[in-house]
């Protein structure tokens, strides 16, 4: 674990969550000043609010600073303690933002976490639920996080700019994480999907499956794609239609893509045609991309290779996105971590160029866990 030394400072609003979590992890105290100084609006917004509530809910000892501009943030971290847990996510992210973070820090915790999550399921901006069902939780496995409680349930769903949506998330806690060698992606065997809609006809979805299916048949016969039509008290509050597809390779790999309709009143309305095939074309874009991680799960990859054990771990990924690039530097200060960094150009599997990134774990150990 990082020394309680000193305070790591940054400008502005960007990579906030990143800064937090990896402030969480590494016990290291952050502030962030100048947080959108020349705004109209000046200081953290609503979304960023909720979720430094959630990060004060799953941890005990927590001490957090905000100016009364909310344009300067002191956040020391304490113990991650998890628990039972219930948070209303502010509906401009969806919960897919706050996912994202509690798989970093879930296999942590004092307790195993078990928590309610009510909002914004499936949105244009954040990764969808289904997504990172499909894709996260498949990962977080290869690093030893699984038991029997390790699940992420959709009980309603809610599309912008009303929400509504519930999700369950529980995950066991580990002491340590082992080194994994995820270099080799495999062939594409079978595309798997969910075309999701809510408050409108049930006919929608089926028009998704079809216009998706019209793209990818042309390349692989086992596809199939559900559609989840939900009605009444568990369709959220506002109306919309989506769909999330995943790749699965003969490696086990996931690469995943997705697209949702406008929230009503944004723009003009897209037809499910359209969108079907967007996304399908969208999800060949991510295969090309390749990698043995797709790029909405790359940073996290790369924080477990981290933490893990003092042991080499290795991942092969596609082009770099903007964020990871960001994560790569924000490791690098909090736990003095650095990656080698391959260019890798495979002459059968015609594609983007790929990355191959080697690091040492940082040896982590879950301090809060209490010894058996």
């Amino acid at each position: 674990m990082a020394s309680k030394g000193n305070c790591l400072r940054y400008e502005g609003c960007n990579f906030f969550r990143q800064r937090i979590v990896l402030s969480t992890l590494s016990g290291r105290p952050v502030k962030i000043q100048g947080i959108r100084v020349k705004d109209e609006s000046p200081g953290i917004r609503d979304f960023e609010a909720s979720f430094i509530r959630l990060m004060d809910k799953i941890t005990n000892g927590t001490r957090i600073e905000i100016n009364e501009t909310g344009t300067s943030l002191y956040y020391q971290p304490g113990l991650l303690s998890g628990g039972t847990l219930e948070h209303d996510c502010n509906i401009l992210r969806s919960i897919g933002y706050y996912l994202e973070s509690l798989f970093c820090l879930a296999p942590f915790m004092k307790h195993p976490l078990k928590i309610t999550l009510r909002g914004v399921t499936n949105d244009q901006v954040d990764p969808s639920v289904d997504t990172l069902k499909a894709t996260a939780i498949p990962l977080l496995k290869r690093f030893g996080i699984d038991g029997e409680h390790f699940e992420l349930k959709v009980l309603k769903r809610g599309m912008p700019p009303g929400g509504g949506g519930e999700v369950i998330f529980s995950c066991p806690v580990r002491k340590l994480l082992r080194p994994v060698q995820l270099t080799d992606p495999g062939k594409i065997k079978r595309i798997r999907g969910v075309a999701y809609s809510v408050r409108v006809s049930p006919q929608i979805g089926n028009r998704i499956v079809d216009a998706a299916r019209g793209v990818l048949n042309r390349f692989l016969p086992d596809i199939y794609i559900h559609t989840d039509h939900l009605k009444g008290a568990n369709s959220g509050k506002s109306p919309g239609f989506g769909l999330s597809l995943v790749a699965e390779t003969t490696e086990g790999c996931f690469l995943s893509a997705e697209l949702a309709s406008n929230p009503q009143g944004e723009g003009s309305t897209v037809l499910p045609e359209d969108l079907g095939r967007n996304c399908a074309m969208l999800l060949l874009e991510e295969i090309y991309r390749g990698g043995c991680v797709d790029s909405v799960n790359q940073s996290l990859v790369l924080l477990l290779m981290t933490l893990g054990q003092q042991d080499v771990s290795k991942v092969l990924l596609g082009p770099l996105s903007p964020y990871t690039i960001q994560f790569l530097r924000h490791l690098r200060s909090y736990f003095q971590i650095m990656f080698k960094m391959e260019s890798k150009t495979f002459e059968e599997q015609k594609g983007a160029e790929k990355v191959l990134l080697t690091c040492v774990g940082a040896g982590f150990s879950n301090l809060s866990k209490p010894v058996k």
